[in-house]
Protein backbone atom coordinates (compact mmCIF):
# COMPACT_ATOMS: atom_id res chain seq x y z
CA UNK A 1 0.00 0.00 0.00
CA UNK A 2 1.05 3.37 -0.58
CA UNK A 3 1.45 6.03 2.21
CA UNK A 4 0.36 9.56 1.50
CA UNK A 5 4.05 11.06 1.38
CA UNK A 6 4.87 8.50 -1.18
CA UNK A 7 2.09 9.59 -3.00
CA UNK A 8 3.04 13.30 -3.42
CA UNK A 9 6.73 12.22 -3.57
CA UNK A 10 6.13 9.38 -6.84
CA UNK A 11 5.01 10.88 -10.10
CA UNK A 12 3.50 7.61 -11.83
CA UNK A 13 1.78 6.72 -9.46
CA UNK A 14 -0.09 10.31 -9.88
CA UNK A 15 -0.75 9.48 -13.45
CA UNK A 16 -1.59 5.74 -12.35
CA UNK A 17 -4.05 7.13 -10.22
CA UNK A 18 -5.70 9.63 -12.64
CA UNK A 19 -6.22 6.45 -15.35
CA UNK A 20 -7.73 4.60 -12.98
CA UNK A 21 -10.42 7.42 -12.16
CA UNK A 22 -10.88 8.55 -15.79
CA UNK A 23 -11.75 4.85 -17.06
CA UNK A 24 -13.73 4.57 -14.63
CA UNK A 25 -16.02 7.75 -14.59
CA UNK A 26 -15.35 7.46 -18.41
CA UNK A 27 -16.00 3.58 -19.27
CA UNK A 28 -20.41 3.87 -18.19
CA UNK A 29 -20.68 7.07 -20.39
CA UNK A 30 -19.02 4.70 -23.50
CA UNK A 31 -20.63 1.76 -23.09
CA UNK A 32 -24.25 3.25 -22.99
CA UNK A 33 -23.67 4.84 -26.24
CA UNK A 34 -22.18 1.44 -27.67
CA UNK A 35 -25.86 0.33 -25.93
CA UNK A 36 -27.55 2.83 -28.27
CA UNK A 37 -25.41 2.27 -31.15
CA UNK A 38 -23.70 5.66 -31.17
CA UNK A 39 -20.60 3.52 -31.54
CA UNK A 40 -21.22 1.67 -34.67
CA UNK A 41 -20.17 -2.11 -34.96
CA UNK A 42 -17.85 -1.26 -31.35
CA UNK A 43 -20.74 -2.55 -29.70
CA UNK A 44 -19.74 -6.62 -31.18
CA UNK A 45 -16.76 -6.75 -29.34
CA UNK A 46 -16.67 -9.77 -27.04
CA UNK A 47 -15.41 -9.21 -23.42
CA UNK A 48 -16.26 -9.30 -19.72
CA UNK A 49 -19.60 -7.28 -18.41
CA UNK A 50 -21.24 -6.81 -15.58
CA UNK A 51 -24.74 -6.25 -16.45
CA UNK A 52 -26.51 -4.02 -13.73
CA UNK A 53 -29.42 -1.80 -13.12
CA UNK A 54 -32.63 -1.20 -11.38
CA UNK A 55 -35.99 -3.01 -12.15
CA UNK A 56 -39.30 -0.75 -10.78
CA UNK A 57 -43.05 -1.36 -11.17
CA UNK A 58 -45.31 1.21 -13.08
CA UNK A 59 -49.02 0.35 -12.41
CA UNK A 60 -51.24 -0.19 -15.68
CA UNK A 61 -54.80 -1.04 -13.83
CA UNK A 62 -56.06 -2.30 -10.31
CA UNK A 63 -59.66 -2.29 -8.58
CA UNK A 64 -62.01 -4.34 -7.30
CA UNK A 65 -65.24 -6.84 -9.08
CA UNK A 66 -67.36 -9.43 -7.64
CA UNK A 67 -66.93 -12.44 -9.50
CA UNK A 68 -69.71 -15.11 -9.48
CA UNK A 69 -68.42 -18.71 -8.70
CA UNK A 70 -67.79 -20.43 -12.31
CA UNK A 71 -68.22 -17.20 -14.03
CA UNK A 72 -65.16 -15.36 -15.76
CA UNK A 73 -64.68 -11.40 -15.28
CA UNK A 74 -62.33 -10.21 -18.12
CA UNK A 75 -60.99 -6.74 -19.02
CA UNK A 76 -59.65 -6.47 -21.87
CA UNK A 77 -58.90 -2.95 -22.97
CA UNK A 78 -56.03 -2.14 -20.84
CA UNK A 79 -53.15 -0.84 -22.82
CA UNK A 80 -49.38 1.23 -22.14
CA UNK A 81 -50.87 4.07 -23.84
CA UNK A 82 -52.78 4.83 -20.82
CA UNK A 83 -49.04 5.34 -19.32
CA UNK A 84 -47.01 8.15 -19.25
CA UNK A 85 -43.68 7.96 -21.00
CA UNK A 86 -44.28 4.27 -21.88
CA UNK A 87 -42.52 4.41 -25.27
CA UNK A 88 -39.43 5.05 -23.29
CA UNK A 89 -39.78 2.44 -20.94
CA UNK A 90 -37.90 -0.59 -21.28
CA UNK A 91 -41.31 -2.67 -20.19
CA UNK A 92 -39.67 -6.78 -19.66
CA UNK A 93 -42.76 -8.41 -17.83
CA UNK A 94 -46.25 -7.90 -16.39
CA UNK A 95 -46.58 -8.28 -12.66
CA UNK A 96 -50.71 -9.38 -11.14
CA UNK A 97 -51.59 -9.36 -7.80
CA UNK A 98 -54.90 -10.56 -6.97
CA UNK A 99 -56.67 -10.40 -3.59
CA UNK A 100 -59.48 -11.92 -1.89
CA UNK A 101 -61.57 -12.77 1.34
CA UNK A 102 -64.31 -15.03 1.94
CA UNK A 103 -67.78 -13.62 1.39
CA UNK A 104 -69.51 -17.13 2.36
CA UNK A 105 -72.89 -16.83 5.00
CA UNK A 106 -74.54 -19.28 6.76
CA UNK A 107 -78.00 -18.66 8.07
CA UNK A 108 -79.25 -16.69 11.17
CA UNK A 109 -81.03 -17.92 13.94
CA UNK A 110 -80.32 -19.53 17.41
CA UNK A 111 -80.39 -23.46 15.82
CA UNK A 112 -77.43 -22.05 13.60
CA UNK A 113 -75.25 -20.69 16.52
CA UNK A 114 -72.00 -21.58 17.23
CA UNK A 115 -70.94 -24.94 15.90
CA UNK A 116 -73.99 -25.74 14.74
CA UNK A 117 -73.44 -22.96 12.23
CA UNK A 118 -70.22 -24.78 10.52
CA UNK A 119 -66.79 -23.33 9.13
CA UNK A 120 -66.70 -22.01 5.38
CA UNK A 121 -65.17 -23.75 2.51
CA UNK A 122 -61.58 -22.56 0.59
CA UNK A 123 -62.85 -21.02 -2.54
CA UNK A 124 -60.40 -21.14 -5.56
CA UNK A 125 -59.05 -17.78 -7.58
CA UNK A 126 -57.73 -18.02 -10.65
CA UNK A 127 -55.76 -15.45 -12.93
CA UNK A 128 -54.52 -15.30 -16.03
CA UNK A 129 -52.93 -12.19 -17.73
CA UNK A 130 -52.43 -12.05 -21.78
CA UNK A 131 -49.77 -9.70 -23.55
CA UNK A 132 -49.36 -10.56 -27.15
CA UNK A 133 -47.44 -14.17 -27.29
CA UNK A 134 -46.95 -14.02 -23.81
CA UNK A 135 -49.18 -15.23 -20.94
CA UNK A 136 -49.34 -16.27 -17.09
CA UNK A 137 -51.80 -18.11 -14.96
CA UNK A 138 -52.15 -18.84 -11.42
CA UNK A 139 -54.58 -20.26 -8.59
CA UNK A 140 -54.77 -19.18 -4.98
CA UNK A 141 -57.74 -19.93 -2.08
CA UNK A 142 -59.09 -17.95 0.49
CA UNK A 143 -58.38 -21.05 3.07
CA UNK A 144 -56.26 -18.05 5.25
CA UNK A 145 -58.75 -15.02 4.72
CA UNK A 146 -57.80 -12.24 3.60
CA UNK A 147 -55.20 -14.05 0.87
CA UNK A 148 -53.94 -13.02 -2.29
CA UNK A 149 -51.85 -14.41 -4.86
CA UNK A 150 -49.71 -12.98 -7.70
CA UNK A 151 -47.88 -14.32 -11.43
CA UNK A 152 -45.58 -12.85 -13.75
CA UNK A 153 -45.21 -13.10 -17.45
CA UNK A 154 -41.39 -11.79 -18.63
CA UNK A 155 -39.88 -11.40 -21.96
CA UNK A 156 -36.31 -10.95 -21.25
CA UNK A 157 -33.47 -12.99 -19.69
CA UNK A 158 -33.05 -11.89 -15.98
CA UNK A 159 -30.87 -14.65 -15.38
CA UNK A 160 -28.18 -11.86 -16.66
CA UNK A 161 -29.00 -9.31 -14.39
CA UNK A 162 -26.35 -8.66 -11.40
CA UNK A 163 -24.04 -11.22 -13.36
CA UNK A 164 -20.74 -10.68 -15.20
CA UNK A 165 -20.97 -12.31 -18.37
CA UNK A 166 -18.36 -13.35 -21.33
CA UNK A 167 -20.35 -11.43 -24.33
CA UNK A 168 -20.24 -8.92 -26.75
CA UNK A 169 -22.63 -5.60 -25.83
CA UNK A 170 -24.78 -5.90 -28.55
CA UNK A 171 -25.79 -9.52 -27.67
CA UNK A 172 -26.56 -8.87 -23.94
CA UNK A 173 -28.71 -5.85 -25.48
CA UNK A 174 -30.78 -8.38 -27.22
CA UNK A 175 -31.76 -10.64 -24.47
CA UNK A 176 -32.46 -7.74 -22.06
CA UNK A 177 -34.01 -4.89 -23.99
CA UNK A 178 -37.55 -5.44 -25.01
CA UNK A 179 -37.33 -3.22 -27.69
CA UNK A 180 -40.98 -2.46 -27.60
CA UNK A 181 -42.38 -5.52 -26.61
CA UNK A 182 -44.23 -4.41 -23.95
CA UNK A 183 -45.88 -1.89 -25.55
CA UNK A 184 -49.60 -2.48 -26.67
CA UNK A 185 -52.70 -3.90 -25.42
CA UNK A 186 -53.29 -6.15 -21.91
CA UNK A 187 -56.16 -8.16 -20.30
CA UNK A 188 -56.61 -9.75 -17.08
CA UNK A 189 -59.09 -13.07 -16.46
CA UNK A 190 -60.25 -13.73 -12.94
CA UNK A 191 -62.45 -17.00 -12.29
CA UNK A 192 -63.90 -18.27 -8.99
CA UNK A 193 -64.87 -21.45 -8.08
CA UNK A 194 -67.17 -21.00 -4.79
CA UNK A 195 -67.52 -23.79 -2.33
CA UNK A 196 -69.79 -23.73 0.54
CA UNK A 197 -68.52 -25.54 3.79
CA UNK A 198 -70.91 -27.91 5.61
CA UNK A 199 -73.32 -26.71 8.53
CA UNK A 200 -74.02 -29.49 11.29
CA UNK A 201 -77.24 -27.67 12.38
CA UNK A 202 -80.15 -29.60 10.82
CA UNK A 203 -81.88 -26.59 9.22
CA UNK A 204 -78.41 -24.53 8.40
CA UNK A 205 -77.24 -24.37 5.04
CA UNK A 206 -74.18 -22.41 3.92
CA UNK A 207 -74.03 -20.44 0.86
CA UNK A 208 -71.08 -19.14 -1.11
CA UNK A 209 -72.31 -17.54 -4.77
CA UNK A 210 -68.85 -16.25 -5.73
CA UNK A 211 -66.05 -13.57 -4.39
CA UNK A 212 -65.07 -10.08 -4.27
CA UNK A 213 -61.62 -9.82 -5.74
CA UNK A 214 -59.36 -7.11 -5.65
CA UNK A 215 -56.56 -6.57 -8.56
CA UNK A 216 -53.77 -4.97 -9.80
CA UNK A 217 -51.63 -5.06 -13.18
CA UNK A 218 -47.94 -3.37 -12.90
CA UNK A 219 -45.64 -3.05 -15.89
CA UNK A 220 -42.16 -4.51 -14.82
CA UNK A 221 -39.78 -2.16 -16.26
CA UNK A 222 -35.54 -2.25 -16.50
CA UNK A 223 -33.42 0.18 -15.99
CA UNK A 224 -30.00 -1.43 -17.36
CA UNK A 225 -26.52 -0.61 -17.13
CA UNK A 226 -23.72 -2.37 -18.82
CA UNK A 227 -20.21 -1.66 -17.83
CA UNK A 228 -17.14 -3.59 -18.32
CA UNK A 229 -15.89 -5.91 -15.64
CA UNK A 230 -12.71 -4.80 -13.80
CA UNK A 231 -10.59 -6.53 -11.65
CA UNK A 232 -8.93 -3.63 -9.00
CA UNK A 233 -7.98 -6.07 -6.35
CA UNK A 234 -4.23 -6.47 -7.50
CA UNK A 235 -3.37 -2.57 -7.80
CA UNK A 236 -1.88 -1.60 -4.54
Amino acid sequence: MWTIEEFKRDTDKQILVACIVFFLVAFPYYFNAVSNGALGTSSGVTGLYEVGGDTRLVELDSGMEYVASGETWTIDDLSTDSVDGASDMNIVGVLVTLSYGEDETNPSGPQCAGPLGGQPAADTISGTVIHGPHNASASGNNADSPASHTFESIWYNDSMVGEVVLSSISEIVEQIDSNGAGLGAYSLDITVDAEAGNAPGPTCQREDNGEEVSYKVELIVYDYVIVPFLELDDIE
